[in-house]
């Protein structure tokens, strides 16, 4: 399974670095995870926007979907005389709690909307999804992802608070991509993990390797990983996510 980093930023995109989006690979299938913005024009540097297989949204935050409509143009807009064109229509799911942007998930011969639950396992061609809902101002889901041929599991916060049930929710997985907006020192914040909190929590769930996203636009990022680092201790990997960078598992 690959892991294409479009954008890693949390809130807004800065300095030509886009906001939270994700490219899931594994064999021939594409997942977009989450689409940020910048996602399209990160996304050509994969894969054309139209071999996207499906979209899994965390919650309905701009800087997770800003580029989503963008997205729906993109595929309703191609020129269907084009051999790349198949006219498939995207499957887009995400939670149902939400009636305004989630029906807004939908557009006619382009895309459907489709709802994800906690009580669920999704199977997304060679992934089997699970949910836990997180501490954010708006209902946000955490996923774990097993890969069915490999065994391997991804786990991605999406945006959340500080809560003691990943560490469960991400006990052994191989990859913990966590939202870590913030610096040591602020933590039991209302919508974020803070370096120290991503670290512990990857120490507690023994993962082998934690990226850091969702990362702010300013201070010292070198710092922001020194603190995870610390605090997730030397059995676990720790990285910086970049936009770009693909990583591997």
């Amino acid at each position: 399974m690959k892991i294409n980093v479009l954008g890693c930023l949390g809130g807004y995109p800065h300095k030509d670095q886009g906001t939270t989006s994700f490219l899931l690979q594994a064999g021939r299938y594409n997942l977009l995870l989450d689409c940020g913005s910048g996602a399209v024009t990160q996304l050509e540097h994969f894969v054309s926007p139209l071999c996207i297989d499906a979209v899994l949204l965390s919650h309905y935050h701009h800087d997770h979907i800003a580029d989503l409509g963008v997205l729906q143009y993109y595929r309703q807009l191609w020129p269907k005389d084009d051999p790349e064109w198949d006219s498939m229509v995207l499957p887009i799911y995400g939670h149902d709690e939400d009636e305004f942007h989630y029906n807004d998930l939908e557009l006619k011969d382009v895309s459907t909307k489709n709802a994800y639950t906690t009580s669920e396992v999704l199977t997304l061609g060679p992934f089997d999804v699970t949910f836990m809902k997180t501490v954010h101002p708006v209902p946000c889901y955490a996923m774990r992802f097993l890969v069915r041929k490999s065994g391997k599991v991804f786990v991605f916060t999406g945006d959340s608070g500080y809560t003691d049930s990943f560490i469960e929710f991400a006990k052994d997985a191989d990859v913990f991509m966590a939202d870590t907006y913030l610096f040591e020192g602020q933590e039991n914040h209302h919508a974020h993990f803070t370096s120290k909190e991503s670290g512990e929590i990857a120490k507690k769930a023994n993962v082998k390797k934690l990226i850091l996203t969702h990362l702010p636009q300013h201070g010292d990022l070198d710092e922001l990983f020194i603190q995870a680092k610390k605090a997730a201790g030397e059995n676990v990997e720790v990285i910086l996510a970049r936009q770009g960078e693909t990583y591997e598992m």
